[in-house]
């Protein structure tokens, strides 16, 4: 009996397990019924939020998909701008599923890495026609928000005309309000996102790069200007710097020889004043002077010891004061 209940309840305890699944935060559900998705009374897809919630036993499955925002690296690939140039872009795309009934059938039961591919795919063919329609000054300074806003927004609507997008987009809400409705089905562009059961959030270009060998290039012609820049602004300096050196040489020349010629007037003017003040001096005692020169005469003729001096010997001019002295 224990044995028999003890089935009973463990058969009861699975089937009420099966009623029920559970949906986490930041996750959505969808059930699938004999391998469809489950509809309400209006055709719609029914999607689950979280908690807790009951489904057929072994006739419904539940399905459980990620509803938060996704971030799709993309590997830096290589992009021809309008002026044939090439640009190595580095990009990301950040994405969440908006329709679960159309993400589930169109990624092969809700499998993110084929969504990232297709949306990959689609992303790269936005980005390579539009960076095709701009120059790199366009891509890099003011355009490139514009740019970002615009693969953006034909992801989502799968128009690449600008008119056409910016007509999309503001009959926007209407769409999205539809999208699941019979008549809304056939404008959706088999081209767009909405396809796939996915809303592009946000586009954006990390960095942006040239090609190693045209960067190469760039940079050795940026390096030869600059160097001539150089060359140019050190000819100048030297330039200024001879002319700087050239004024300051003939100041420095003018103000010595302003000096000296000050300097000889000065001397020149004391010389005389010497002169004077000597002659009105020896004027005085003129016997006195003669005889002071007579000694200075001897001084610097014998100071040497060794001068010999042939002088006639009736001489008296030079020697009248030894003469007067040895007598």
């Amino acid at each position: 009996m224990n044995k028999i209940f003890s089935i009973c309840f463990g058969i009861i305890f699975v089937f009420v397990f099966l009623c029920f699944f559970i949906v986490q935060e930041g996750q959505k559900g969808i059930v699938l019924r004999f391998g469809k998705v489950l509809r309400n009374h209006q055709s719609q897809p029914v999607v689950y939020d979280p908690g807790l919630h009951v489904k057929l036993p072994f006739i419904d499955t539940a399905k459980i998909l990620d509803s938060r925002i996704q971030t799709m690296d993309n590997q830096a690939d290589r992009f021809v701008t309008k002026e044939k140039k090439d640009l190595i872009v580095d990009s990301y795309v950040k994405w969440n599923i908006n329709n679960f009934n159309r993400y589930y059938l169109a990624t092969g039961g809700g499998d993110i890495f084929q969504a990232e591919i297709l949306l990959k795919r689609k992303f790269s063919d936005r980005l390579r026609s539009e960076i095709g329609r701009l120059n790199v000054k366009q891509i890099v300074t003011d355009s490139r928000g514009q740019l970002t806003t615009k693969i953006r927004d034909s992801l989502n609507t799968g128009s690449t005309d600008y008119e056409l997008d910016n007509s999309i987009k503001k009959n926007k809400g209407i769409m999205l309000d539809r999208v699941n409705n019979k008549y809304d089905a056939m404008s959706i562009n088999n081209n767009s996102m909405t396809e796939l059961g996915i809303k592009v959030i946000d586009v954006r270009i990390k960095q942006i790069n040239l090609p190693i060998e045209v960067s190469d290039a760039i940079y050795n012609r940026m390096r030869a200007e600059r160097e001539a820049v150089a060359r140019s602004q050190r000819s100048k300096g030297q330039e200024e710097a001879e002319k700087i050196r050239s004024y300051s040489d003939y100041k420095v020349i003018k103000v010595l020889s302003e000096a000296r010629r000050i300097a000889l007037i000065i001397k020149g003017e004391g010389e005389s004043e010497a002169s004077g003040i000597l002659a009105h001096s020896f004027n005085q005692a003129p016997k006195f002077y003669s005889f002071v020169r007579s000694l200075r005469a001897y001084e610097r003729s014998f100071n040497s010891g060794q001068d010999i001096l042939i002088i006639n010997p009736d001489n008296n001019y030079f020697f009248k004061y030894m003469k007067k002295f040895r007598k």
